[in-house]
């Protein structure tokens, strides 16, 4: 990234910190913290230099609490902007806790977070706080990278024709774990002709099952009477949101199918996909 910026910087207005490292004192974490924002400006990113709160000490074990903390008083110092950007400074041996902060960020408080460990912020190095740049700056709805080849309308199957890529895959529980659902993941791209944005779909779905359940499906609604979606559909429809244009081609790329039932998948994801592109 020497003397390289991304393709498209995003945007961070509002952000916060929190330490839950006890080796890292506050001037040092704030040290860091202004290294990082200044890593992300010269990346090509709009990044204030300054947080919305001064960084918050908290002790690992009182997690939800913190953020919530955090959460609530950035909001009522925005005065009903959101705070878009949370840091997070953690112990080298963290445990759950990297787990629980994403959890809480993501699923109660809606919330983009960014995690370092205290060793990368006693060492700052300039490598690290650019690999860093190069996650926000995704995060935050940039892109740091395009082909060349789809700058200049190149790619065969994509170039010529309004193009989304699929990408799909179900992961299984452990040997011997008898109980725990399967989860399928499937990611499409959001932007044409590069193909570089991806946006991304999980459910989880019965034991070992490796068809994707989801792909399509019908429900009934009280006022609409029978209603169709599903994974697929969702991800056209933010495509086209994205893009301002249908896409006229499909790519689907399945990955993890044995060869024993490569055709059993082929059908019946291939008649989902059908049902829902065609009338």
């Amino acid at each position: 990234m020497v003397n390289k910026k991304v393709i498209n910087g995003g945007k961070v207005s509002h952000w916060a910190c929190i330490n839950f490292s006890r080796s890292v004192q506050e001037t040092t974490a704030r040290g860091f913290c202004q290294e990082l924002a200044q890593m992300c400006q010269i990346s090509g990113m709009e990044f204030n230099s300054e947080p919305v709160l001064p960084i918050y000490s908290a002790r690992p074990d009182q997690v939800a609490k913190a953020l919530k903390h955090v959460y609530n008083v950035a909001l009522h110092k925005l005065k009903g902007k959101e705070l878009e950007l949370l840091l997070a400074i953690l112990p080298d041996n963290n445990g759950a806790l990297y787990g629980d902060i994403k959890r809480i960020c993501e699923t109660d408080l809606g919330l983009i977070s960014q995690c370092c460990l205290t060793k990368h912020v006693f060492k700052i190095s300039k490598q690290y706080l650019a690999n860093v740049s190069l996650k926000i700056n995704v995060k935050m709805g940039g892109r740091n990278t395009v082909l060349v080849d789809a700058l200049s309308w190149r790619i065969p199957l994509v170039s010529d024709i309004p193009t989304i890529i699929f990408g799909a895959d179900v992961t299984h529980p452990e040997t011997g774990e008898d109980s725990s659902p399967s989860i399928a993941a499937v990611v499409a791209s959001q932007d044409w002709p590069e193909v570089t944005k991806y946006a991304g779909l999980v459910c989880a779905q019965a034991h070992r099952q490796e068809l994707i359940q989801d792909l399509y499906k019908t429900w009934h609604d009280p006022q609409r009477g029978t209603v169709t979606g599903g994974m697929v559909r969702e991800l056209l429809i933010s495509f086209r949101k994205a893009t301002g244009q249908k896409p006229l081609r499909i790519i689907f790329y399945r990955d993890g199918v044995s060869e024993g039932q490569f055709y059993q998948v082929l059908l019946y994801e291939l008649d989902a996909i059908r049902k829902l592109v065609r009338p």
